[in-house]
């Protein structure tokens, strides 16, 4: 898949990438509420895309109808009245669904797929407003928005990012193992990063934020703070 022109260019746009459990989605909600900015969560479209296809019964190897289904893909943001993303499918709510554990593996497994990745190309970049975009993925700043003013990669400990996912699956009222959860994520970031197409790396001009020890204030805070420098208030 080719890198094209995301003209973001004309659009304030930051880019949040990093591996799962880095605390992106968090990250990247926060700071578009606080600037006031459009919301993509990219994470969220593939993992409709591989709840679709399977809730079609397609074949886990059927890179075609896959894309298809991108391409296709009747998906919806809004946000509930307690301030939480709210997500729906087909006119079907997935909020909590697409959150799980077998959900974030079946994206992970679907975004090894081109014809998937293509199938979302365009449907992603037609997020970026000119009141500014908060978009948080894994190739965010390489692929989707190359252009974009501001580049952050996410990053934390693989202990401290399952033990973040466990909380999160917790306080959900879902069902989680811390130890099966670490695994899977080293799974995850193995195929993320080895994948032949957009593979998740720092672009060359994104700013690597280790969050480790950080509180999600402070993580916030930075953002901000990068964001006013790259986007002074005219």
């Amino acid at each position: 898949m080719s890198v094209q022109a995301s003209k973001t260019d004309r659009f304030p746009v930051i880019t949040i990438d990093g591996p799962s459990g880095s605390g992106k989605g968090t990250i990247a909600r926060q700071v578009a509420t606080h600037l006031g900015w459009h919301l993509l969560d990219s994470g969220a479209l593939y993992r409709m895309v591989a709840l679709a296809s399977a809730k079609r019964g397609l074949p886990a190897d059927d890179e075609a109808a896959h894309a298809k289904v991108a391409e296709t893909l009747a998906a919806s943001f809004g946000v509930g009245a307690d301030g939480t993303e709210r997500i729906w499918l087909d006119g079907t709510e997935v909020s909590n669904e697409i959150r799980s554990e077998q959900a974030g593996n079946g994206a992970s497994r679907v975004a090894v797929m081109p014809g998937v990745r293509a199938g979302l190309l365009q449907r992603q970049r037609a997020f970026a407003r000119s009141t500014g975009l908060v978009a948080d993925g894994r190739d965010m700043g390489t692929v989707i928005f190359p252009d974009a003013g501001l580049k952050i990669f996410l990053t934390a400990s693989p202990e401290e990012r399952a033990r973040r996912r466990y909380n999160q699956l917790k306080d959900k009222g879902l069902s989680a193992n811390l130890a099966a959860l670490s695994l899977e994520i080293a799974e995850r970031d193995q195929r993320d990063a080895s994948r032949a197409v957009a593979p998740l790396k720092p672009a060359d001009d994104a700013v690597i934020v280790d969050s480790t020890s950080m509180t999600i204030d402070d993580v916030v805070a930075r953002v901000l703070e990068l964001a006013a420098a790259r986007f002074p208030v005219k």
